[in-house]
């Protein structure tokens, strides 16, 4: 089994078992430090303003899109905005502070670099192909020859 068929499985427990109860156990930590209403209107607090700044940076990185576009550039940090931007405001629809603080880094502008560096790093190691492992090529035996060309 590869390395990344061994990484599945635990990336998906740590997203859907240990990622509920890491904001479960932060939001009981809050509600007892600032009360129960407090901490139910911190967390409406925090979707509007992950709303507000989702749309806000969603706009400026189609703009920003827009404008690689028709300036003839190949817009590959435009597009890694706009993916970033997107799982950040995903990350804020889930209710919890966890994922609103992480989801609230994807989406701001001078901390999003950083995460645009980790996906071109993640997408470039998916794109590299390994000529040294043997994989999928052509079937049947290889015939070893030379090419004459007549012209």
């Amino acid at each position: 089994m590869s390395p990344r068929r061994r990484t599945i499985p635990l990336v998906l427990v740590t997203v859907f078992v240990l990622m509920p109860l890491l904001e479960i156990y932060v939001i009981v930590q809050v509600g007892q430090v600032i009360g129960a209403w407090w901490t139910i209107l911190l967390l409406v607090a925090d979707s509007i303003f992950g709303a507000w700044l989702l749309r806000h940076e969603g706009a400026r990185a189609w703009r920003a899109l827009r404008d690689a576009l028709q300036a003839g550039r190949l817009p590959s940090n435009e597009i890694a905005d706009g993916a970033l931007i997107l799982v950040g405001g995903t990350l804020m629809l889930a209710p919890g502070f966890v994922t609103d603080a992480f989801g609230i880094l994807l989406i701001l502008p001078f901390t999003r670099p950083a995460f645009r560096r980790l996906l071109a790093t993640a997408v470039a190691r998916r794109l590299v192909l390994d000529v040294t492992r043997p994989g999928p090529g052509p079937q049947g035996p290889v015939v070893r020859g030379e090419v004459v060309d007549d012209d």
